[in-house]
């Protein structure tokens, strides 16, 4: 059972999580590119592409610590300090998405989409600087859950 679960959890994490820092990551470019772009219908539609993949795959990167959980208990390890920093630092991630950079990307949306609206290089840094932030917290969560403190893989 443990196989199992540390494969949908391994599978969960690159299938959902890997999209939305993709797409988190190409917003703040392409919001910067849409006031200048010559056909601004088409860049409207790539942003609403991306927040659209980052709002969906979030959803679906519940799935992520689900299965964590579950691997983690038939591990016996729910007590480990690396895989209780690891959560804290998911669930920091989850916020970071959440209340920062989904309601970011929604309002920089709603104002490139406004007709007399400005140019959106301080949405877009920020953006930028938060999707940074996010990126690195799941980094980090990786890099734990592959050279975990008392492993016995050897690695």
């Amino acid at each position: 059972m443990t196989k199992l679960f540390l494969s949908l959890h391994v599978l969960a994490a690159v299938l959902a999580v890997g999209p939305v820092t993709v797409a988190a990551s190409m917003f703040p470019t392409a919001l910067r590119r849409t006031h200048s772009a010559p056909d601004h219908r088409e860049a409207l539609a790539t942003l609403r592409t991306l927040h659209r993949i980052c709002r969906v795959y979030a959803g679906i990167g519940i799935a992520v610590p689900v299965f964590g959980f579950a691997t983690a208990g038939t591990l016996g390890v729910l007590g480990s300090g690396w895989l209780i920093t690891s959560i804290v630092l998911t669930a920091a991630a989850a916020a970071v998405l959440g209340l920062l950079i989904l309601p970011a990307q929604d309002n920089a949306l709603t104002a490139a989409q406004a007709p007399a609206s400005g140019p959106a290089l301080h949405p877009a840094a920020r953006l930028a600087m938060l999707t940074g932030a996010f990126n690195l917290l799941w980094a980090t969560v990786t890099v734990l859950m592959i050279v975990r403190p008392g492993s016995t893989t050897g690695a």
